[in-house]
């Protein structure tokens, strides 16, 4: 098992900012020796979940079968994906739906109508949670310690001028979150882009995922935002309720 443990701990080491890698840098970001760093990195080569050019090793795409193994074994984001569609035909706004895997969030379904983000969101995309609306509302689904745990395992770093990386205004707003039951996210993780989201429950009242609308700043005005989106989100958040396990 510990074997496994390494060969996906070198997998998870790549993404889009790291899309080849050396042995060296693969042990830095893993913690593993370079010689373990290298036997990992052979042994996915060997059976095709990588790719070496005598200099730097890159992920092929059989890594994807280890994803889909999970999306097509799971109903959430199969239940979830028409309604994401409708909500986004309605207000014309791209919508998503996530889980929380560690600091980060997951992209487990998304409709797009139209790229309003710098870098291209489809599923499978990870974000901070501390700075987004989806995160947030996940974060505050657990137990404070938890989430405090989480964010600074994260290592908040501010993404634009109005990120909030402090750990104690953090937990602030997320106690807000727990009240009001959504979150809203001004030009934190990206200039000109405002998320809002809300948790998806089941019918047994447990936070099992969260789902955001995400807007331009310059075309919504704050109370479109509590008079129009809002209620539409509420509105699909009740019709979900029931369906999820």
């Amino acid at each position: 098992m510990a074997a496994l443990e390494k060969g996906l701990a070198v997998i998870e080491c790549f993404d889009a900012r790291h899309d080849r890698l050396t042995i060296a840098e693969v042990a830095r970001a893993t913690d593993l020796s370079r010689a373990a760093a290298r036997r990992c990195l052979l042994t996915l080569t060997r059976i095709g979940y990588a790719e070496f050019d005598g200099k730097f090793f890159r992920l092929t795409p059989r890594v994807l079968r280890l994803g889909y193994a999970w999306l097509s074994s799971t109903a959430l984001p199969k239940l979830v994906q028409p309604f994401l569609e409708r909500l986004s035909e309605e207000t014309h706004e791209s919508c998503s739906a996530s889980l929380l895997d560690g600091h980060e969030i997951v992209y487990i379904a998304r409709s797009a109508q139209r790229r309003i983000m710098s870098v291209g969101l489809s599923t499978g995309s990870r974000l901070p949670a501390f700075c987004t609306s989806m995160g947030r509302v996940l974060l505050a689904a657990l137990d404070p310690e938890e989430a405090r745990a989480r964010i600074l395992a994260g290592k908040p770093n501010a993404l634009t001028p109005h990120t909030v990386t402090e750990i104690g205004k953090l937990m602030e707003i997320l106690a807000q979150v727990r009240t009001e039951g959504h979150a809203i996210v001004d030009q934190e993780l990206e200039l000109g882009l405002v998320s809002l989201a809300m948790p998806l429950v089941n019918g047994r009242g447990q936070v099992a995922a969260a789902f955001n609308l995400s807007v331009q700043s310059q075309r919504v005005a704050g109370d479109e935002i509590e008079t129009n989106l809002l209620p539409r989100m509420r509105a699909m958040q009740k019709l979900l309720q029931p369906l999820i396990a």
